[in-house]
C-alpha cells in the first residue's frame, strides 16, 4: 500500500482523514506521528496558518522520508479581532487543553450577546513530498472556512477541540452535537481535506 503521514497525534484528526481518503483511495495507508516516536518537535513559528501547515509537513517529510501531510487550523472570533486564531491550540496556555481553551473564550465573551458572537474556523492543509519521490517538486495546499457563532455554553462532546462552543451558520446543532459523518461534510477541515484528496490519490 502506498502511505503518508499525517502530521499529528491527535486521533480524531486521523480518524477524520481515513474517513475522507477512503472515498477517494483504499489502497493509501495512513500513518500519524505516533508510529514515529523519535521525531523531533516541529516548532510552530509561522505567522499564519499556511505557513504552520507548511513547517510541519516539511518536518515530517525530511524525518520520516515519506509523503506527509499536515494541516493548522483554529478559531477566529470577530469580537476579539480574530484570536484564538493561531494560538487556538494552546489560547489557555497550555497545549490541547480543550476545556481550558473553552473555558477561556466563553470568558472572554462574557456578557457578549449572541448576535455579536460571529466567528469562524479556518484550515489549510500542505501536502509535501521527499526529494526520491516522483512527485518531490510539488508542495500542494489547500484551505478549508467554515462561519458560525460562539455558543453561550458548550453543547455536545462529539468531536474535539472548540466543537462544542461553535455552532455553523445555518445549523441548530454545534460541532460538538454532530455525527462524525455528518461534520465531514461542512467542517473546515473537511472542505480542505476533500479540495486536497484527489490531489493524494493521484500525486502519491
Amino acid at each position: 500500500m502506498r502511505k503518508i503521514v499525517l502530521a499529528t497525534q491527535n486521533r480524531g484528526k486521523i480518524a477524520e482523514f481515513e474517513r475522507l481518503l477512503a472515498e477517494f483511495a483504499s489502497d493509501i495507508e495512513v500513518l500519524g506521528l505516533k508510529d514515529f516516536p523519535n521525531l523531533p518537535d516541529i516548532e510552530e513559528t509561522g505567522d499564519s496558518f499556511k505557513a504552520n501547515a507548511l513547517l510541519k509537513a516539511r518536518g515530517v517529510c525530511e524525518f520520516t522520508n515519506l509523503p506527509a501531510l499536515a494541516d493548522d487550523s483554529g478559531l477566529c472570533i470577530d469580537y476579539l479581532n480574530g484570536d484564538p486564531g493561531i494560538f487556538s491550540a494552546r489560547w489557555s496556555g497550555v497545549h490541547g487543553d480543550d476545556f481550558a481553551n473553552i473555558q477561556k473564550v466563553l470568558q472572554q465573551l462574557d456578557g457578549i450577546a449572541q448576535g455579536a458572537r460571529s466567528a469562524h474556523f479556518v484550515c489549510e492543509v500542505a501536502l509535501v513530498f521527499p526529494p526520491d519521490h516522483r512527485s518531490a517538486n510539488l508542495e500542494v495546499i489547500e484551505s478549508g472556512k467554515l462561519d458560525g457563532v460562539i455558543t453561550l455554553s458548550p453543547r455536545g462532546d462529539a468531536g474535539f477541540g472548540y466543537d462544542p462552543i461553535f455552532q455553523p451558520s445555518g445549523q441548530n446543532l454545534t460541532l460538538g452535537e454532530f455525527a462524525h459523518g455528518e461534520k465531514d461534510k461542512i467542517s473546515h477541515r473537511g472542505i480542505a481535506l476533500r479540495a486536497i484528496a484527489p490531489k493524494i490519490k493521484d500525486l502519491l
